[in-house]
């Protein structure tokens, strides 16, 4: 028996929508143009499929050929491709959220969801038996805020600044640095009047949120640090911190375009403290109960090792201190 094409259908499909070209762009990369040649047509569909059968060797762009946007090259960016040159739409990606408070404005910034391997691996140099086993979840769309929350935002809401780092104490350019000295109970009532303030429905981080997006989320190429192997590249600690906080987004961003996710300040999150269990889990909030909440991200004041996207720490909820802050998620 002849053995049938897998892609035979697809291409069957693709003979209608010889006639469409692109006309999106972004990052200077013209997306679903594999072949390089500038326009994006039924050869772009036949490269990558030959590509992914592998019938011949193709020389493709893949940053163009992610079609869906999902940090991956396969069967799923054929369908996209062929969908556009269909109907002529590129399937949805969300852009960042822009809010203003007073005059202060935030980004929040989307997170495609997925599965991942969350907590340390085996071979981490660094590894603390509470930073493991290594474990599947599975988390849903979401969007994370770009940066800390800073003092600036903090005021707008709260028209208070509880900083230590602050100008009252000398430190200039103070408002563009995160907020710290805060309780949980603060973070609540801070998310609180935000969401009066914008009519929208902010809420801390769940822990494995902050690790998908901390990771690069589906774009993420296996950094120990937040967007780097190298934590001077992407992160304040104790080594180049000079024993104070820093602006936020004042060293490189992530894979997502988030900043300030190893180093700077720790930031709460809203599960309580828990160990790991190899159980597979979606969309994890952690512990029902507590005696303290999960903090990540390494600070200031830490060695590089504590900023490491696996490392996890206990901070206890009525306990402000200078090495803690906080980062605000939505639902997508």
């Amino acid at each position: 028996m002849k053995r049938s094409n897998p892609f035979k259908y697809v291409l069957s499909l693709c003979l209608a929508a010889m006639c469409w070209t692109s006309m999106t762009a972004a990052d200077n990369v013209l997306r679903g143009d594999v072949t390089n040649d500038g326009s994006v047509d039924i050869t772009d569909v036949t490269s990558l499929i030959d590509y992914l059968s592998g019938v011949r060797a193709v020389d493709l762009n893949l940053e163009a050929a992610d079609v869906d946007d999902d940090g991956s090259v396969g069967i799923s960016d054929v369908t996209a491709l062929i969908d556009y040159l269909l109907i002529g739409e590129w399937p949805y990606v969300p852009e960042p959220l822009v809010f203003t408070v007073g005059n202060v404005t935030f980004k929040m910034m989307p997170v495609k969801g997925g599965t991942f391997m969350m907590g340390a691996r085996d071979n981490d140099p660094y590894v603390r038996p509470w930073e493991s086993p290594a474990h599947e979840v599975t988390l849903s769309d979401y969007y994370i805020g770009e940066t800390e929350v800073t003092q600036a935002l903090w005021r707008a809401v709260m028209s208070s600044n509880p900083s230590w780092f602050c100008s009252a104490n000398g430190y200039t350019n103070n408002l563009q640095r995160p907020v710290e000295k805060i309780t949980y109970a603060n973070c609540v009532s801070f998310i609180t009047k935000l969401n009066q303030k914008t009519g929208k429905t902010f809420r801390l981080v769940t822990e494995a949120e902050w690790e998908f997006a901390a990771r690069g989320g589906n774009r993420s190429r296996g950094y120990m640090y937040s967007g780097s192997d190298d934590l001077e590249e992407v992160g304040w600690h104790k080594g180049n911190s000079d024993d104070i906080t820093h602006p936020v987004a004042s060293k490189a961003p992530n894979e997502l375009g988030i900043y300030d996710m190893s180093g700077n300040v720790e930031e709460w999150c809203s599960d309580w403290y828990g160990l790991y269990t190899y159980k597979p889990a979606v969309n994890p909030i952690g512990p029902a109960s507590g005696d303290a909440r999960i903090v990540r991200g390494g600070c200031w004041d830490q060695a590089f090792r504590m900023s490491r996207v696996t490392a996890r720490h206990e901070g206890f909820p009525t306990s402000p201190n200078v090495h803690t802050g906080l980062r605000i998620a939505m639902t997508w």
